[in-house]
């Protein structure tokens, strides 16, 4: 059947169009993919600050149940409390957590001084881990002392130039490590606040950029994320709070010093899934060396059962309702984004991931209701 010279050129305005509009997208998926590796850290900055809005604002809903006062009035008890929160562990426990950290850093290191000695004495080359080194280094037995009288030479202007330029840069990156620092706990607590502040708002702005034929779809998604990422987060917060009085309890009990620093790390790792509790773990039983062996193994007995009560007892009975992600998919899924962005990759692996399953459980749900139509 022959075609038509106005079918092949209709055809042939298709591919065309078909052709641009491919190229197009891949174009701009990559642009998107380009964009997001550079400004990556940045990408994440901004989605802690949104966590923390959806935390400040799941909160300020609970605080709405037993209380019946407007949303700023509920969101300001809630900053008020936990502001009142913090300046108590500060004003109470300051001393005692800058001491405890000090003596914690100081314990750390001279534990991996240690273990550095101790591979070393086996053979085994850890200069590629950088674990350490001595104190000092050795002295030569077969160099002669000598007790002349010590000169007071005045150095070189090079050798004063040079060590002043290492004091100004060493002193430079320690401000500029301070100030990035403090500015993306501002940014993110800014964030959050602006967030949780006026949440229908964004709510409302997100939904705008939706097409109008696919809003209704937009909305529910939004919603279910914004459910998820509240229960999961309230869940966390919990967990967290428990891991931290378990094990600050529990080494308090055996008799190790920085107890309470221990206990505070262990509860902030608490928020990284696998990794975090394996890391908490890991610097409680190098600290826990300092006090013998005895002690270590019982800070090792003690991290055991604090991540069989995390797994076992909350994780089922406060997470049950929030997320439910395989473990094996959740730490490749951390371990990939870790590698690639990070510690902000791994530390917000999990909200990613909770927010991309929250899709795609919803799109299969309506394949499964369309091929229920169908059949």
């Amino acid at each position: 059947m022959a075609v038509s010279a106005k079918d092949r050129l209709a055809a042939r305005n298709d591919l065309a169009w078909a052709i641009s509009v491919g190229g197009i997208g891949v174009v701009g998926f990559a642009a998107l993919l380009l964009f997001s590796w550079h400004f990556a850290a940045t990408l994440f900055l901004i989605f802690a600050g949104m966590l923390l809005g959806v935390a400040l604002n799941a909160m300020t809903n609970m605080l709405g149940r037993v209380v019946s006062l407007t949303h700023s009035l509920r969101l300001t008890i809630v900053c008020l409390v936990l502001a009142g929160l913090l300046s108590g562990v500060v004003f109470l426990g300051g001393a005692t957590i800058a001491q405890q950290a000090t003596v914690l850093s100081g314990t750390i290191k001279s534990q991996l001084v240690g273990v550095k000695a101790f591979l070393d004495r086996h053979g085994i080359d850890t200069s590629y881990f950088e674990l350490g080194s001595a104190a000092a280094p050795p002295t030569d037995s077969s160099t002669p002392a000598t007790s002349a009288a010590p000169t007071h030479n005045l150095p070189s202007p090079g050798a004063i130039a040079s060590g002043g330029g290492a004091i100004v840069s060493q002193t430079l990156k320690l401000l500029l490590g301070t100030v990035s620092a403090v500015g993306n706990f501002f940014i993110v607590f800014f964030l959050g606040l602006t967030f949780a502040a006026q949440p229908s708002v964004y709510r409302t702005g997100l939904l705008f950029m939706a097409p109008v034929r696919h809003r209704a779809r937009a909305t529910v998604i939004v919603d279910r994320i914004g459910e998820t990422l509240e229960r999961w987060l309230i869940a966390q917060i919990i967990t967290m709070f428990a891991i931290f009085l378990v094990t600050w309890i529990g080494l308090a009990i055996i008799g190790i010093q920085s107890s309470f620093i221990l206990g505070i790390q262990a509860g902030l790792l608490g928020f990284i899934p696998t990794v975090g509790a394996l890391i908490g773990g890991l610097i409680v039983v190098l600290a826990s060396l300092a006090s013998g062996w005895v002690a270590a193994a019982s800070a090792f007995v003690l991290f055991l059962g604090v991540h069989a009560m995390e797994s076992y007892i909350l994780t089922p009975i406060i997470q049950r309702h929030a997320l439910d992600i395989p473990p094996a998919t959740l730490f490749a899924f951390q371990i990939l984004l870790g590698i690639v962005f990070g510690i902000w990759g791994l530390a917000l692996a999990l909200p990613l991931m909770a927010i991309v399953k929250v899709m795609i459980d919803y799109f299969k749900a309506d394949e499964i209701a369309a091929d229920a139509v169908a059949a």
